[in-house]
């Protein structure tokens, strides 16, 4: 409701408007709450709130994805994708990788798996933490002091608590039209017509859950994971709004060159709508790095159009557009 879905919640948090650029206009897209504990998913053993993390998530949601292909198998014999953003950086190469794990040992595609498309994601954790550092700094969102200590309070124990503390206080932020989404989906008239919370959970739906008391397990990265998709023939997209200052685009272009791929087609921009898009990078064996411009950390809030041409495109398995024809 903050994003790709087909509608907004107004600033009244009671009443939607339609999104024109819903993704539902060029797929079937399926809504998927994970972990346990987040949105209005939920275990019967608290437990398992204390002992979540990204092995778990990706078991739970392969075994979600397989027995919701039984219910509805209408759906199994589509192409599959995968998308998500920011710590779904995580899950989507994880659950890709449990996916093709299933398939190979089948022999057979249990799920008709064909590609995955990861935003600001949360992919490497060096490179993540260097490339917001340089953005906040060379956006003059923090100063290049901040930056230096952050930098040497990731690599070193040396120094004093009190310096990591003062710089990390230059880094904080907060959207609001989250708060319009919380109003909105807490209606117990909107729950009931969404056939959500149906147990009554004792706590509200929270943008972000404070439901999951310990996270166990974490990758250090998934590049690894991501080499394994393209060397399977997967499509690999990954996008990035270029003015998010949580994973930017610094972070994500360092993360990529790490993987050491041969370029394809250089840096260039791509249209959207008879303007300018954003730029991307097409690499060999199947990975294309795309910027949204203007767009912030969740990109199709901020670019609705931009992102509907993204998706479409890869949906599509062909190259992004190029600038409109001119007529003489």
């Amino acid at each position: 409701m903050q994003e790709l879905g087909p509608f907004r919640v107004n600033s009244d948090g009671k009443t939607l408007h339609t999104n024109s650029f819903s993704w539902n206009r060029v797929a079937n897209v399926l809504f998927l709450e994970s972990p346990a504990g987040v949105g209005f998913s939920y275990s019967n053993k608290s437990t398992d709130y204390a002992t979540n993390g990204d092995k778990k998530t990706a078991a739970d949601n392969y075994l979600f994805l397989v027995n919701w292909l039984e219910r509805f198998p209408e759906y199994k014999n589509r192409d599959f994708f995968i998308a998500g953003e920011s710590y779904a950086g995580h899950y989507v190469p994880q659950l890709a990788h449990t996916i093709l794990h299933h398939n190979k040992k089948a022999n057979k595609a249990i799920i008709n798996f064909k590609g995955i498309l990861i935003g600001n994601a949360v992919i490497n954790e060096e490179t993540d933490s260097s490339g917001l550092y340089d953005f906040l700094a060379s956006h003059a969102i923090i100063s290049d002091e901040a930056a230096y200590i952050s930098k040497a309070c990731d690599s070193s124990s040396k120094i004093a608590s009190s310096q990591c503390d003062a710089a990390e206080t230059e880094i904080v932020t907060d959207p609001c039209s989250e708060y319009y989404v919380h109003a909105y989906i807490n209606r117990k008239d909107v729950q009931e017509a969404l056939h959500a919370n149906v147990t009554n959970l004792k706590y509200d739906w929270e943008p972000c859950s404070e439901v999951i008391t310990k996270w166990v397990d974490s990758a250090s990265t998934v590049l690894p994971i991501l080499h394994e998709l393209l060397n399977n023939g997967l499509r690999v997209w990954i996008f990035s709004g270029d003015t998010d200052g949580r994973v930017p685009i610094t972070s994500t272009k360092y993360s990529v060159k790490k993987m050491e791929l041969p370029v394809e087609k250089v840096w260039h921009p791509w249209f959207s709508h008879g303007e300018v898009g954003g730029f991307a990078e097409v690499y060999k064996g199947g990975l294309t790095l795309a910027t949204v411009r203007e767009a912030g950390h969740q990109v199709p809030s901020y670019q609705p159009a931009r992102a509907l041409t993204l998706i479409k495109y890869f949906l599509d398995g062909t190259p992004l557009p190029g600038p409109p024809k001119r007529h003489t």
